[in-house]
């Protein structure tokens, strides 16, 4: 077990860290409602985008235009170079609840979770809750959303429970982490885009500490097909092996661990997105969000 070392301070609650095709990391910084981009040698930060409806997943078109959701107006926004946005698909009339984490694979189609459920009025409710992490949390299920390059967009998945990160593998199977189904979840991809043979590809639901569940969220992919998993109620990140589902490699965080990504010329520095919390009403209101990172074995891809 290695722990991260502090790289970039002074966020609000990071998300999606992706490698982008100039060789800088990207991430969202929600509750700041800001793209960033961040200097893999440095970690000097800078903004490259204003997202008012607050920025979750990336990636980039074969093109190199880059795409960011924008959660909370169920919209993928085109990112130009100079900033400016405009709107690719807009998935109001598809996403229950908000749209949430993004993987844009080499064809060009985005695969966009959905929360399933108003979170933001919950919490409005009640500031203080956790619908997601905290104990006895069973929100509804959810979807997730196919967007082709073209913009068009139809439901590609039902019932899955809150999808979020998303990667595929070396033969092409979609994987998905369901945080509240504690499962990294796979599909087939047909040519057309279709889902299909869906299947449990890493159970996660005694894989915590000392038999706990372990709740996803972000998730990234290496080269030899290790999936690194966030696992925010431990405050660490975990490698297992897709291929037979067993925990290779733990790294432990200064706080909870929202999402995992690399960066660096070779892709083998770890970035660990955390934050005290994900609720709004605390990360929102405080610059506690860091990124973190450590050096592994194996580097992304």
């Amino acid at each position: 077990m290695v722990s991260t070392e502090i790289a970039v301070t002074g966020l609000h609650f990071a998300e999606s860290p992706t490698t982008g095709p100039d060789g800088r990391l990207y991430v969202s910084d929600f509750y700041a409602h800001q793209l960033l981009a961040v200097d893999p040698s440095t970690f000097t930060t800078e903004v490259v985008a204003e997202v008012p409806g607050q920025p979750s997943g990336m990636g980039w078109l074969p093109d190199g235009t880059q795409l960011v959701v924008s959660m909370r107006d169920k919209r993928v926004l085109a990112v130009a170079a100079d900033g400016t946005t405009s709107c690719h698909a807009d998935l109001s009339g598809l996403a229950r609840g908000a749209t949430n984490d993004m993987l844009v694979d080499t064809a060009g189609r985005a695969w966009v979770g959905t929360f399933g459920f108003d979170f933001y009025a919950e919490l409005e409710a009640d500031p203080a809750a956790d619908p997601l992490f905290g104990p006895g949390a069973n929100p509804p299920t959810a979807d997730l959303i196919r967007v082709d390059p073209d913009g068009s967009a139809e439901v590609a998945a039902t019932g899955l429970r809150f999808p979020n990160g998303t990667v595929t593998l070396a033969d092409g199977t979609l994987v998905i982490a369901e945080t509240v189904g504690a499962a990294l979840t796979g599909f087939t991809v047909g040519a057309d885009g279709a889902l299909g043979e869906r299947r449990t590809v890493v159970d996660l639901s005694t894989a915590g500490v000392d038999g706990a569940a372990v709740l996803p969220d972000g998730i990234c992919v290496d080269a030899a097909d290790g999936i690194w998993v966030s696992d925010p109620v431990s405050g660490r990140a975990l490698r297992f092996d897709a291929a037979t589902g067993t925990l290779t490699e733990v790294v432990t965080t200064s706080q909870p661990c929202f999402a995992v990504g690399f960066c660096g010329d070779d892709l083998r520095t770890l970035v660990c997105c955390t934050a005290e919390s994900s609720n709004p009403n605390v990360a929102g209101t405080r610059r506690g969000g860091r990124l973190e990172t450590v050096t592994v074995g194996v580097g992304g891809r």
